[in-house]
């Protein structure tokens, strides 16, 4: 591989369960959740390049490219390092735009860890982590690549290793806004906290599934469908669900089931994500460090 460019995967998760404990001064919720990797997402591409240009070449429909979290990810690494380098970049996006699966947030962390190496920065993990934060609230846990349980507004990690199922994950199409779930005045605001580790099972719901059901149809909709095979919960506020299987092959039969008025993906539950164990690989392969 060509040390100025580099190929990564960017994964999506699932939020297990998702407890809002009540919301802060600063307008920003306080909560509970359980993060968990894919084994599926998009595909990043970079190529260093000399003249210090940040440039996305893959448009994203309604997004100007300055406001992409990608390149604003980009831009805050070269800033706060001071680096004079550019960076190319495209991506191959399967994952849906407000989804609620990690998109952005997942693409911001494959960019901040791509630069690192390819620009030499030598940051460690806590402070490209830092930095993430201030891109997004899900992006340190991609950053740091393992499943966990998340309290503050997400950004108090602690190490997790819930059970490693297929899922089906069905997408509505319909993009739901976050921003809107969570100033609705009907979102439960007021769980207790869980102290016990791990999630006790019977805790497993998510707070912004009766909003979400209530706002989307379509989300009510593949909720209802697919609850007729497992249990199906909301990931995030939507707009995508899933459901646990213990294998491939059921996960499978019933997509094939829901694939007249749905679409979506099967795809296995890792605690460890795609991306980590790419540059793991690589770092085997090569003898360099990549994060």
């Amino acid at each position: 591989m060509d040390r100025n460019t580099l190929v990564l995967p960017s994964p999506a998760k699932l939020n297990l369960m998702l407890h809002i404990l009540g919301r802060r001064e600063d307008g920003y919720h306080e909560l509970q959740t359980l993060f968990q990797f894919l084994d599926y997402g998009d595909e990043m591409t970079f190529a260093v390049r000399e003249d210090g240009v940040i440039c996305l070449h893959t448009e994203f429909p309604g997004v100007a490219h300055d406001d992409n979290l990608i390149v604003k990810a980009a831009k805050k690494l070269q800033a706060q390092s001071a680096c004079p380098l550019g960076i190319d970049i495209w991506i191959k996006k399967v994952l849906p735009m407000g989804g609620g699966i990690g998109g952005g947030s997942s693409n911001a962390a494959t960019t901040l860890l791509a630069l690192n190496h390819l620009w030499q920065l030598a940051w460690d993990e806590d402070r490209l982590a830092t930095l993430g934060l201030t891109l997004g609230a899900d992006v340190p846990v991609f950053v740091r690549g393992h499943a966990a349980f998340a309290e503050g507004v997400g950004e108090i990690l602690t190490p997790a290793e819930p059970e490693e199922p297929w899922y089906l994950v069905l997408v509505p199409q319909v993009s739901v806004s976050t921003a809107e779930i969570f100033s609705d005045p009907l979102l439960t605001r007021d769980s207790l906290p869980i102290k016990v580790r791990p999630v006790p099972k019977g805790n497993s719901r998510n707070d912004c599934e009766a909003v979400v059901k209530e706002r989307y149809p379509e989300v009510r909709n593949a909720l209802n469908l697919l609850g007729k095979y497992t249990e199906a919960k909301l990931t995030g506020t939507g707009s995508c669900i899933f459901g646990a299987f213990p294998n491939e092959a059921d996960a499978d039969k019933v997509l094939h089931l829901l694939t007249e008025t749905l679409t979506g993906f099967v795809a296995k539950g890792s605690n460890v994500s795609m991306l980590h164990r790419k540059l793991q690989d690589l770092s085997k392969e090569t003898g360099t460090r990549y994060s």
